[in-house]
């Protein structure tokens, strides 16, 4: 990430084999118990400390250790450093932390990572140093690899090689690479799902290699800047997820809006298409939040601009759309077309406070985009961020809900990097950075965090109590605690469908839950009815549920089509307005713990991992929170029956509420019904159907009781807007079920928070049990409700 300033090109692992040898002749401490160690010899400075009880992290350097600066992890969280007990044996270096320690033998110079049962995670840690650097470990032959955020190819990473360089890839394919993002994480997961995970704070261009040059090897490349790397030991997948957002941080609660239903494209072209949008989502009765501008709203495609011939009065829309229930959500590229003497106030204001890009001689770096040439924010910089962030001033007092940083890989049209040179310089003027310039080689892989950062603080600042919503494309580790995502320019195929959902599940692996891709794909041939209609069902189950197209190819929104699809596509949509609460309570967890809220079955039921090559079926699943398992079919062109293993006995079936008599079910597809089946022991709050979040539902709040083992669940609500929920104005309240020789009982915990709910009570169904059904008076905040009706 920062070059070492005794070598400004990279701080690299040249030193290794010099400092490890210079062990068996140096004492190891001072004394038994430290905070740090830190050994120098032969100009080579090593350091390891343990920020947080499972984790740790190691630094080297030339000379003298990198940078303690972090783009992903925050100043407070690399500041605390638990104690480091240390003992010497022979050659043996033992450093023990709280549930994780490290093995470094002084003669062969290698290094292994140990869980707190001393078991081995990263084993034989050794490294070379020609051009930047070159770390080199074993594989567990049983591992799965997961993370780095939304790479295509296998949903499982071993065997792949995969280069973190942010790149617009439109139409990608399952062989593109690199892609959109750099995330340097990734989680390795046993048979037995004991994890760990392996982050590389480092945002030059780098490559993972799991075990596709040499079987079981890992090897971590990278161009240049620091070794400054963490371990984390789990020992549960959940763990290392937890550790993992510990460190880069943990998403904030969004508000609800953006969980409804968003229709984009590129481009409603007018005020009158955009109300006609509005308008038409409302008389077929498709719920929805969210109506989307892109680049044509915009006066000869200059961010933060207005063509007032098309959109005449932006506030109106605003305001009409939000009396509809809808959001307008705006486009803001991080390109500001290179007009001085234009009267174009973004240029005008940036140039007048220096706050672009340059070449080496000084001069603005231009580059084509679609206003034309365009020059582009320092956003490592802190004014520049905050400038960036004002000019959001008019668009808020419009009325507009969120914006959308798109293009910030960055994207630089006519030329063969499709980025910007490498020797564009950058001033570093944040953080606990030492201010310092550096190329845009360090800075190209966090330009898109830093753009939608920009973008976030700037809304917090101007919005002090709102929930900002950012969708960006670009970003690196820790862009979650800023901004949504999503898989950027897909296509319109089957192929692309089943690759999103592994997109997403590695994602949410990656610290970004709140992502999505382009329903019914961005490019390409138009989708087939039946598509389009899949791509809605499972899209309803997705964290972030938007439908987008590009330009100059035939409308998809829900509504064209046949009326047998759009029913089924208005069904989906509904099905997950009905289920705002179950999906609410999820993203809030998420902002709480770090758990994705699409996930992998193995996150919640590990054992799946020891069924098989396929992950026992599983990758062909996923689950929305800990209850409900989605199982389109893995080959989702072909009307072949298949069959949908599940992770134990007694899951239900979703739809009509029955429980199964086996773990397994052969599903034969059918367009009208996406299999979807809930947890043995869940509880899934349901609220009455609203065409939007804006809409507060009305009568009760509905409890689907599915006995089982450890049966609970979780109510939470608050005003799905503001901030008043950090101040108390929330409610959270658990409920557990168990069975009894009379029937069942039903236990509700006390009420948490001082948030009135809007319910007037709450219906509680018990599936499986012939008319189990009872209504509970809304001042229910705690006690015990029996239900004597047996199965």
């Amino acid at each position: 990430m920062r070059p070492n300033k005794a070598d400004p090109h990279r701080a690299g692992l040249a030193g290794a084999v010099a400092l490890l040898a210079a062990l068996s002749g140096a004492p190891v401490a001072h004394a038994e118990t430290v905070t740090r160690l830190t050994f120098s010899q032969a100009g080579t400075v090593l350091e390891v400390t343990a920020p947080a009880a499972g984790i740790m992290r190691v630094r080297l350097g030339r000379g003298k250790l990198p940078e303690d600066a972090s783009w992903a992890v925050p100043a407070a969280t690399r500041s605390v450093h638990l104690p480091l007990e240390v003992n010497r044996s022979g050659d043996i270096v033992h450093l023990s932390a709280p549930n994780i320690s490290a093995r470094i033998n002084r003669r062969t110079l290698r290094a292994e990572i140990l869980d707190a049962s001393g078991k081995p995670l990263l084993t034989d840690l050794a490294g070379s140093h020609e051009a930047g650097f070159r770390l080199r470990g074993k594989l567990a032959g049983a591992d799965h690899i997961f993370g780095l955020g939304d790479k295509t190819g296998t949903f499982d990473r071993k065997g792949g090689a995969y280069t973190m360089w942010n790149s617009d890839t439109y139409k990608f394919t399952q062989a593109t690479d690199p892609l959109y993002k750099t995330i340097p994480f990734f989680m390795a997961v046993g048979d037995r799902g004991r994890a760990y995970g392996v982050f590389l704070d480092n945002t030059w261009r780098s490559t993972f290699d799991f075990g596709k040059t040499e079987r079981d090897v890992l090897a971590i490349s990278c161009e240049g800047g620091p070794i400054d790397y963490y371990v984390m030991s789990g020992p549960a997948p959940k763990d290392v997820l937890q550790q993992y957002a510990h460190l880069t941080g943990k998403p904030p609660l969004m508000p609800q809006w953006s969980l409804g239903f968003q229709q984009s494209k590129w481009s409603y072209k007018t005020d009158a298409e955009v109300r006609a949008i509005a308008q038409r989502l409302r008389s077929e009765r498709l719920p929805a939040d969210v109506v989307y501008m892109d680049i044509d709203y915009q006066d000869r495609a200059r961010p933060f601009t207005v063509n007032r011939n098309t959109f005449p009065d932006v506030r109106k829309l605003a305001s009409d759309l939000r009396g509809q229930g809808l959001r307008l959500v705006l486009i803001t590229d991080p390109h500001i077309a290179n007009a001085p003497g234009q009267d174009y106030a973004a240029y005008d204001s940036g140039a007048a406070q220096d706050m672009f890009l340059k070449l080496p001689n000084g001069q603005h770096y231009s580059g084509d985009v679609w206003p034309g040439a365009a020059v582009f924010p320092d956003f490592s910089r802190a004014p520049v961020r905050r400038w960036w962030g004002d000019l959001y001033t008019g668009f808020l007092a419009d009325g507009v809900a969120g914006f959308w940083n798109d293009m910030n890989e960055p994207s630089i049209f006519n030329v063969a990097s499709k980025t910007m040179p490498l020797d564009v310089v950058h001033r570093i003027d944040s953080d606990d950075f030492t201010a310092r310039r550096t190329t845009h080689a360090e800075m190209h892989n966090v330009y898109g965090q830093l753009n939608s950062r920009a973008t976030y603080e700037g809304l917090t600042r101007l919005q002090p109590d709102v929930r900002p919503f950012v969708l960006t494309r670009a970003t690196y580790a820790g862009g979650q605690r800023y901004a949504a995502t999503w898989t950027g320019d897909n296509a319109s195929s089957w192929q692309h469908l089943k690759m999103g959902i592994h997109q997403l599940l590695n994602l949410g692996m990656s610290g970004f839950s709140m992502a999505g891709n382009d329903v019914g794909g961005y490019a390409g041939e138009p989708p087939s009815p039946e598509l389009l209609t899949r791509w809605i069902q499972v899209g309803a189950f997705t964290p972030l549920f938007r439908a987008h197209s590009e330009t100059n190819r035939p409308d998809q929104e829900p509504w064209i089509g046949d009326a047998a699809h759009v029913d089924i596509r208005r069904r989906a949509i509904s099905e997950r307005y009905r289920l705002m609460p179950y999906l609410y309570a999820a993203a809030e967890e998420n902002s709480r713990t770090g758990i994705p809220m699409m996930r992998p079955v193995f996150l919640n039921f590990p054992q799946v991992l020891a069924n098989g090559d396929r992950l026992g079926g599983s990758e062909d699943q996923f689950m929305l929170g800990g209850d409900l398992l989605v199982a389109p079919s893995p080959t989702m062109e072909s009307p072949g029956a298949y069959k949908v293993e599940l992770p134990g006995k007694g899951w239900y079936n979703y739809w009509t509420g029955q429980r199964l008599a086996g773990k397994d079910e052969m599903v034969t597809p059918d367009s009208a019904t996406l299999p979807v089946y809930v947890r043995p022991g869940a509880i899934i709050p349901k609220q009455p159907l609203v065409q939007s979040t804006a809409i507060t539902p009305e009568g009760r709040l509905e409890l689907h009781i599915y006995p089982g083992p450890n049966c609970q669940g979780e109510i939470y609500a608050d005003d799905g807007a503001s901030l008043a929920y950090q101040r108390g104005a929330y409610l959270r309240q658990r409920i557990r079920c168990e069975e009894t020789p009379n029937g069942m009982k039903v236990i509700f915990e006390q009420r948490q928070g001082e948030w009135k709910p809007w319910w007037t009570g709450l219906a509680i169904h018990v599936h499986g049990w012939a008319g189990a059904r009872s209504e509970l008076a809304p001042d229910m905040s705690g006690g015990v409700l029996s239900i004597s009706v047996k199965e």
